[in-house]
């Protein structure tokens, strides 16, 4: 008992803030009364002799009674409960409001009440020195405050600090940084793009200049650190005001959008670390995804490769808006229970069901979409290293195109409504096996696509390794068939950051490691883009196909990946060449020195998004290259050694720089024809 007592909590403790509110209360008190008594000495020319008596008793007896009722107005105007450290314009319109409201109170009060007038003079010059003394001794508080962190700034070790962005953001930047006592930076200058801010000052802070004055600027003031702060900057003018910046030895801060200025987020602790994606050059894709989630609500969606970078990133965004059921196949167990968990804190009452396996196993695919029957699939699982499969080029083919094949044949028997391709830029004019097996991906997507429409799914080959298991048509009747509707497309991307197989997790292991790192050319150039901008793109494709298009993302300008190798470095905080070395290991096998996002003769349609379009496919037999599939899908498994020349024959873009010669090709090219599996 005696316990709770000591618990139940206090009605009044006075503590700091109380002590501040009485000492301001007090003070109040003595301000009005001096004000209007000055006011009153004013109006008879500082002569306090000259003031008739009938005056001074009406101010005597008037005075203390509205003091005390001047206090409780302020009192609801919250005048004794802010924080006058961190007072600004809002504190201010407060003591304005309040100090007319007493104020006029009392020129009306004083007259109705002691049936006296007083001078006009007095109620101007009393109303004015009143609300100055209010005003003073609370941004004297502040200023005081500030002087003090300036001094202890002053005794201490400090970053020297560059604020690009004399706006809104650079003014709560600015003040936080000036006002926050664990904060030890010091702005020592301002830069803006605008003209007619140089040469002015914010808050004792010189703006000196533009872009063109950073490398000078940070020179001549001595700056350790760089914070940009102008979240509606476009990406072309950051990338090369940040460019500037990093010419520099100074770290570099900004803030990662305007959402944090539209609600006052703005500080040193909003700040984060310039990322290589700042340096693209254009502004994200933002999709308009509604529609997207509407078609996936309520749906049960299939995603193979689903434990992959772009796998995982499209489980999260199905799973955040109502599937019905989410299927994640893959076969590498590590990453498919890594999503698994996460979708599983994160999304609990999700139907979720991880399966492994591979799609090369016809069985296995069977199996899956017999007893999940998936409306949505996207195809996401491929073997995407263009090194390692150039070592192993049977193995391309066998998961990319044959898996590929027997994935889209198991969704077509068994009712699925849209299958999604993940494809790449690499698949363009080929001069590599990874990319060739994904422009065989691509055709095989067109030919089922094209098959259906002419009502002919039933002359599509059923792949088998072994044969009659799983064979779609068993009562030989062919309704297997009849109501097929799978709509088939590919969504073609180039790299993605952040990615498993993206150059940057590599360049920054390097550069952890003190380096060097390697480039395979100073000229070599890609596309590039982030991770939720393919998975939105996938997305769009899957929702509005209407079968056989290969969509293509308009990826800005492609960037080369030495100055990538360079502005990371750089972001890293080292010089290249100096402190991190960059060395050139010439190109890799089947590498190229430049992607490109369409072939020639495809040419583009517009669609409603300007940054996404639809490659017109190229014509070629279907039921050739259906017919060549089953014997590449032998030779593949045969593990031939001509792998390369067969593919060769049927991806007429596909020049590999390892084949052999035109002889051996044209030998290749008729056994292909003509069936030969020896």
């Amino acid at each position: 008992m005696g316990n709770g007592h000591q618990q139940q909590k206090l009605p009044f403790r006075f503590d700091r803030k109380s002590k501040i509110a009485v000492c301001l209360i007090l003070y109040d008190v003595l301000a009005m009364h001096g004000a209007y008594f000055v006011a009153l000495w004013l109006r008879f020319d500082c002569r306090f002799n000259d003031i008739p008596q009938m005056y001074l008793q009406h101010y005597q007896q008037f005075i203390t009674l509205y003091a005390l009722g001047a206090v409780v107005v302020f009192w609801f105007f919250r005048l004794y409960r802010m924080m006058w450290r961190y007072v600004s314009f809002s504190e201010f319109t407060h003591i304005a409001a309040a100090s007319l409201c007493v104020s006029a109170a009392h020129s009306v009060l004083i007259e109705a009440l002691l049936h006296g007038r007083m001078p006009m003079s007095y109620h101007l010059w009393g109303a004015l020195l009143q609300f100055a003394l209010v005003t003073l001794v609370r941004f004297s508080f502040r200023l005081l405050m500030f002087e003090k962190s300036i001094f202890q700034k002053k005794g201490t070790d400090h970053d020297r600090v560059m604020i690009y962005g004399a706006g809104s953001a650079g003014q709560m930047l600015l003040r936080d940084i000036h006002t926050a006592q664990e904060i030890s930076d010091q702005v020592v200058c301002i830069l803006d793009d605008n003209p007619n801010k140089w040469g002015r000052f914010i808050e004792g802070v010189p703006i000196v200049g533009g872009r063109d004055d950073v490398l000078a600027s940070v020179k001549k003031y001595h700056v350790d650190k760089i914070y940009f702060a102008i979240p509606s900057a476009s990406a072309a003018d950051k990338r090369d005001i940040i460019n500037i910046c990093n010419e520099t030895n100074c770290e570099i801060k900004q803030l990662p959008g305007m959402y944090q200025l539209v609600l006052g987020q703005v500080g040193v602790s909003a700040m984060r670390d310039v990322s290589v994606e700042d340096l693209l050059g254009r502004d994200p894709i933002r999709a308009e995804m509604q529609e997207v989630y509407a078609f996936i609500n309520g749906k049960t969606v299939m995603v193979t490769g689903g434990g992959g970078s772009i796998g995982s990133e499209l489980c999260r965004q199905i799973a955040a808006h109502g599937p019905k059921q989410l299927i994640i196949f893959d076969v590498y167990e590590n990453n498919a229970y890594e999503i698994q968990l996460e979708l599983r804190r994160l999304y609990p009452d999700l139907n979720l069901v991880v399966l492994i396996g591979s799609v090369r196993d016809s069985r296995r695919m069977f199996q899956v979409f017999s007893d999940y029957r998936p409306q949505i699939v996207y195809h996401a699982a491929a073997h995407k290293h263009v090194p390692l499969m150039e070592d192993s080029p049977n193995e391309a083919i066998k998961n990319n195109a044959v898996g590929t094949y027997k994935t889209a044949y198991a969704a077509m028997v068994h009712g699925c409504e849209r299958f999604v391709l993940i494809s790449t830029d690499k698949a363009v004019n080929p001069t590599n096996i990874m990319g060739a097996s994904k422009r065989l991906c691509e055709m095989i997507v067109q030919s089922f696509d094209a098959k259906i429409k002419a009502g002919k799914a039933g002359e599509i080959p059923q792949l088998f390794t072994h044969e009659g298991c799983e064979n779609a048509d068993k009562d030989g009747s062919g309704s297997v068939f009849r109501h097929v509707k799978t709509e088939f497309v590919a969504v073609r991307f180039g790299n993605v950051l952040g990615s498993n197989g993206s150059v940057i997790p590599l360049f920054k292991k390097q550069i952890e490691e003190g380096g060097p790192v390697t480039v395979t050319h100073p000229d070599i150039i890609r596309y590039f883009m982030t991770i939720p901008e393919a998975v939105s793109l996938v997305m769009l494709a899957g929702t509005y196909a209407h079968g056989g298009e290969i969509f293509v993302l308009d990826m800005g300008n492609p960037v080369k990946i030495d100055t990538l190798a360079r502005n990371l470095i750089k972001l890293s905080g080292f010089q290249p060449d100096v402190d991190i070395k960059i060395e050139y290991t010439g190109l890799r096998p089947g590498e190229k020195l430049y992607e490109e996002k369409l072939m020639a003769e495809e040419g583009l349609k517009k669609t409603d998004n300007k940054l996404i379009h639809i490659g017109c496919p190229i014509p070629f037999d279907t039921d050739r290259f259906l017919g060549q599939m089953a014997r590449l899908m032998r030779a593949a498994y045969s593990n031939r050694a001509d792998i390369r020349a067969l593919v060769e024959g049927m991806v007429s873009t596909y020049h590999p720089e390892q084949a052999g010669s035109n002889a051996e090709k044209d030998e290749t090219y008729e056994a292909l024809a003509a069936g030969d599996d020896n």
